[in-house]
């Protein structure tokens, strides 16, 4: 991906579909656009996921609390919600197998009441994704259970193990940006929508925007426009229609970071009863465990969600039951929120909300709105807007992403680690790094080394990273500021935000040299940077010091 031909690209051309949002289901959408041969143009006013699709809980899922919920209220939605997830978990899976796998989760119960209920529901959650080629789930007496996650409290009676998938949400959204601009849509990031134009008849034929980064304005000619914007699709809808009434309802979940001794295990942990209905993940991430998430309403979409005090001390209290040893707020690493995009009902909270999609078509404007829906079934979500981009253009066309391989999947073998190693004197865990991100084009990484030496050098001792990744970010992967890199491309940011801020200064040296940033520009950006971090650790009540005060210790 080149962002400056890009833009060159877009003062030049017009399109059959102008999509506004590069999340999940935008990038999808452009994917599946562009293979069924439209022209195709997908924006977003900050990076490729950079809002809510990069702050999941990192789970590909079918949905175990709907499939409950199915059952005890006959609510067939909420059958078809699953069904549709765990059709969709699998197709995310194979196509892009270096950033999603099957993941092992453990639910602990005390009595054997609890579960064989537990058993019974998991084993017809199993039953729904019969087709797979998951392993089966099991009940697990207390001894193996604790064998499986020795951090356990012994206080368990047993323990029920399913499987799900896991991924990197980020990384396998900016795939799908990526998969799209290859197969001849244009991608831009930092391009925000800032006005439309509209014919005699009031139908939308331009986008007006503006590069966050530089200021510059331009238009985008369209015959169609369809919002992918999340849970920011009702500004978008509303620019389009002020008439129109909101129809997201915007929740916001956030998690916490601790280390992953906290877990001691490989497999993931599902609470299914907190003190308020909602349902709590404990899942091995690298070296962090995830815990989260929270399900409150969220209004004010101007502000970024972020990690606070209270929601730090309500995710240490809903493990306490769970573990040996209840982790104190002094170990938490980090932190992040992220915002659903749940569609109005009239359900009396967001936890009860069903977060199935809808294509909504204005008939004044013509816009199209993709809303609601999930990660999991993204491609599904991405298949049904663009049937109806096909209708509005009349010129339908069937899609094909069901079996498409993403950028870096198709020839992806995790074994390969080992010749990449060899080929490039790299460290094993480098290696295996660089395979588990980049897949198949890991190579096109270690490539930029025989150019320049240097860039094989680690940029800390403790991680992985080598500093040829960030000269890919920028050349490959539109990367232009240090968050860019160090939250969404690394994942470094929600796991560590000590070593985020140690890292920033290296990283930032880098995308100087690649970006043509002046020294005094660069210097701006590092410390903008670790205040930001260091706000969020204030935020999140882990310190009492404010933020300007942390960036001197």
């Amino acid at each position: 991906m080149n962002r400056q031909r890009n833009q060159q690209r877009v003062r030049h051309e017009s399109f059959d579909v102008c999509i506004i949002g590069a999340g999940a289901s935008g990038a999808g959408a452009a994917l599946d656009a562009a293979l069924r041969g439209y022209r195709v143009v997908l924006i977003d006013r900050g990076d490729f996921a950079g809002e809510t699709s990069s702050r999941s809980t990192k789970l590909i899922h079918g949905g175990v609390r709907y499939l409950e919920q199915a059952f005890k209220n006959a609510d067939l939605a909420q059958l078809r919600q699953v069904r549709h997830g765990l059709a969709e978990r699998r197709t995310v899976l194979r196509n892009a197998p270096h950033l999603a796998h099957p993941l092992a989760l453990l639910t602990p119960v005390f009595s054997a009441f609890e579960g064989l209920y537990m058993s019974i529901g998991l084993r017809l959650y199993s039953l729904f994704a019969r087709h797979d080629s998951f392993p089966k789930g099991e009940w697990l007496s207390r001894a193996k259970a604790l064998e499986k996650m020795p951090t356990l409290t012994p206080e368990l009676h047993s323990a029920v193990l399913y499987y799900d998938g896991q991924f990197n949400d980020a990384r396998y959204a900016l795939a799908l940006a990526h998969s799209a601009d290859e197969a001849g849509a244009i991608v831009l990031n930092y391009t925000a929508l800032t006005g439309f134009e509209r014919d005699g008849q009031g139908r939308l034929t331009t986008a007006l925007t503006q590069d966050q980064l530089t200021g510059e304005t331009g238009s985008i000619r369209a015959r169609v426009f369809l919002n992918c914007a999340g849970p920011y699709a009702d500004p978008v809808r509303l620019l389009a229609n002020p008439r129109l009434e909101p129809r997201i309802r915007p929740s916001k979940g956030v998690h916490i970071v601790l280390p992953r001794e906290t877990l001691n295990s490989n497999c993931a942990m599902l609470i299914p009863k907190t003190s308020d209905g909602r349902v709590v993940f404990a899942i091995p991430f690298g070296d962090s465990v995830f815990v989260g998430t929270t399900d409150n309403d969220y209004t004010d979409l101007e502000q970024e969600p972020v990690l606070e005090a209270d929601e730090v001390t309500y995710l240490l209290d809903t493990l306490r039951p769970y573990l040996a040893k209840t982790p104190a707020a002094t170990e938490v690493r980090a932190g992040f929120g992220g915002i659903r995009p749940l569609i109005v009902s009239n359900r009396a909270d967001t936890k009860t909300l069903l977060r199935d999609h809808e294509v909504e078509h204005d008939p004044a404007s013509g816009l199209l709105s993709l809303l609601g829906g999930k990660w999991t079934t993204y491609r599904l979500m991405a298949q049904d807007a663009i049937d109806r981009v096909g209708e509005q253009l009349n010129q339908p066309k069937p899609g094909c992403t069901e079996t498409y391989y993403l950028v870096g999947g198709e020839k992806y073998r995790f074994d390969d680690w080992k010749s990449l190693q060899r080929r490039y004197q790299l460290d094993d865990d480098t290696s295996q790094h660089l395979m588990q991100t980049y897949g198949d084009r890991a190579e096109w990484v270690t490539q930029l080394i025989l150019q320049d030496a240097t860039l094989s050098d680690r940029v800390h001792e403790r991680l992985p990273f080598i500093r040829a990744e960030v000269v890919y970010h920028v050349r490959e992967e539109m990367a232009m500021t240090i968050r860019d890199v160090l939250a969404r491309r690394w994942r470094l940011e929600l796991s560590d935000w000590q070593l985020s801020a140690l890292l920033a200064q290296p990283v930032a040296d880098i995308l100087a040299r690649e970006l043509n940033w002046t020294d005094d520009y660069c210097a701006r950006q590092v410390t903008a940077y670790r205040m930001l971090v260091a706000s969020f650790r204030h935020d999140a009540g882990l310190t009492t010091a404010p933020p300007a005060e942390l960036l001197k210790m």
